[in-house]
């Protein structure tokens, strides 16, 4: 009996508790993310949840799962700059009637539904920059992801985000009546205070929005003191968080880039004076060119020369952004348009005169970086999660490919088949 036993130990010893799952993925060509030329003729090797080699001429060991992708270009995971799982497209619900309307039960489950379809479409990671009046629930939704209970992309959150007190929405009540915000107000020493207790609710970036419309109808303007952002991002950068501003104006940007914030999200009315200053200050720019074509669209445009004020205001400052030389970030402001259509921000960037190759490069080591998420995520490199896409066509050549996705692995886990 006791020889039985001893046997029975010593294979228990001799074969793990658990096999990795190793994969040889066998594409076209590889853009590993960083190399604007892709890599005919690569594959790529993948054990358990980490990329193990990348390469030409590259075989697996006996036993590997062998996927052909012929004519396809295998990427890293696509990276998300700016998003909200917790919103939908305002051509379906106005923001105000979601912030105030909706059940929190409601905007959650339709949350899981958002991150999902993020995931399909190729993103497999997403900086979510706000509930908008859905508390901290996107700390949820990742606990979720990340537990296996419901399928989507990595997450970094913002939480609530932070507006100054009077300035955000929504509006147009009684004075002196309560209304649920789209955001968590606090000003002076109350916003350190704001940003601690966001981070210790789960916040991986802090968001501040550095202007806005005081009432309906306004043109935006600063709204945080330059003193106030710099304590807030001083107290954010301390915590080892990220963060970002929402700034449309020449002035709110100034300020937010010598206080020190990481991105600009939008930056509509940006000059060439401040896209300098960002750029001496390594503030990356994420101009949301998605957002507001969606919202002319929804207002009428059909999407034909000449564009709204708007649109062009938008590419205006991208331009800008782009002879300075600020470093892109590419995020679209989804939520406000459909999730899972993320693509339609790189194809704007693409058609406002960044070359394909720049824009992929942007979306994937270029968010990595930026995010600081750049050991783990971003690249086709041998140690880092194996995030992987599958494309049809050369993304390099035609943005437009990013949307022909056929094959989605995170983790090492393939969450969309061939």
């Amino acid at each position: 009996m006791i020889r039985a036993l001893l046997a029975v130990l010593l294979a228990a010893l001799a074969v793990p508790a658990w096999a990795e799952t190793v994969y040889l993925l066998k594409p076209a060509q590889v853009f590993d993310g960083i190399d604007r030329q892709p890599h005919q003729g690569w594959a790529v090797l993948v054990r358990g949840d980490k990329i193990e080699a990348a390469g030409p001429n590259l075989s697996g060991p006996a036993g590997a799962t062998v996927v052909d992708l012929p004519g396809m270009t295998l990427m890293p995971g696509m990276i998300e700059g700016h998003s909200h799982l917790f919103l939908h497209p305002y051509n379906e619900t106005p923001w105000d009637d979601q912030v105030l309307h909706e059940p929190l039960a409601l905007r959650t489950a339709r949350a899981t539904v958002a991150a999902r379809n993020t995931l399909m479409a190729g993103f497999t990671t997403v900086r979510d920059l706000g509930t908008e009046g859905a508390g901290y629930a996107d700390v949820g939704l990742k606990q979720a992801i990340e537990q296996g209970i419901v399928p989507g992309p990595r997450m970094l959150v913002a939480t609530r985000a932070l507006v100054a007190t009077g300035a955000y929405g929504p509006k147009g009540f009684e004075p002196g009546v309560a209304v649920p915000q789209g955001a968590e107000e606090a000003d002076g020493p109350e916003l350190v205070q704001a940003v601690r207790r966001q981070i210790g609710g789960g916040a991986d970036v802090v968001k501040f929005y550095a202007d806005y419309r005081w009432r309906p109808g306004e043109p935006s303007r600063p709204t945080f003191s330059l003193d106030e952002l710099k304590a807030g991002v001083e107290a954010a950068h301390s915590a080892g968080r990220i963060t970002a501003a929402h700034a449309s104006t020449a002035e709110g940007m100034r300020r937010a880039v010598l206080a020190g914030i990481d991105t600009i999200e939008h930056g509509d009315q940006g000059t060439p004076e401040v896209f300098k200053l960002m750029k001496e200050h390594g503030v990356a720019y994420c101009p949301t060119l998605a957002a507001r074509d969606a919202i002319s669209r929804y207002r009428g445009w059909n999407g034909e020369e000449p564009a709204p004020a708007g649109v062009i205001e938008s590419r205006a400052a991208f331009r800008m952004a782009r002879a300075a030389g600020v470093t892109m970030c590419m995020g679209g402001d989804v939520g406000v348009f459909a999730h899972g259509e993320n693509a339609r921000e790189m194809v704007l960037m693409a058609e406002a005169g960044m070359p394909a190759a720049d824009v992929l490069v942007a979306a994937t080591s270029g968010n990595a970086h930026i995010f600081r998420i750049d050991d783990r995520v971003g690249a086709v490199k041998p140690g880092l999660l194996a995030d992987l896409v599958a494309v049809e066509g050369d993304p390099t050549r035609d943005t437009g490919a990013v949307k022909r996705v056929r094959m989605v692995m995170k983790g090492g886990v393939v969450v969309r088949a061939p």
